[in-house]
C-alpha cells in the first residue's frame, strides 16, 4: 500500500468538498476515514452531510434557527443535526 502525504490528503479533501452534493454515502465514509487516519479535522466539511446516514445535504432540509442554535432535519434518516452558530 502506498503511503500518501499529509498534504496530498488535505488537497483531495478540498477537491472532494467542492461537489459534495453528487458524492454517495459509501465516497463520503471513505474520505472520512482518511481524514481520520491522518488525525485531520473535516471542520465545516463536516456539517454538509448527515452524521448518521452520511447522505449529502441537498439543500431542501427542514432548517430552524432558534436561540442560536441552528438545527437541520435529514431526509433520509430524519436524524436532527444542532449547532451552535457563532455571534
Amino acid at each position: 500500500m502506498k503511503k500518501i502525504s499529509r498534504l496530498e490528503i488535505e488537497k483531495d479533501m478540498k477537491e472532494f468538498s467542492k461537489n459534495i452534493k453528487d458524492k454517495s454515502p459509501k465516497e463520503i465514509k471513505k474520505i472520512k476515514r482518511i481524514a481520520m487516519s491522518y488525525n485531520i479535522p473535516l471542520r465545516d466539511l463536516r456539517k454538509k452531510f448527515c452524521k448518521k446516514c452520511l447522505m449529502p445535504y441537498s439543500g431542501k432540509e427542514k432548517i430552524r434557527i432558534k436561540n442560536g442554535i441552528k438545527s437541520v432535519e435529514c431526509l433520509n434518516c430524519k436524524n436532527i443535526a444542532r449547532w451552535k452558530m457563532k455571534n
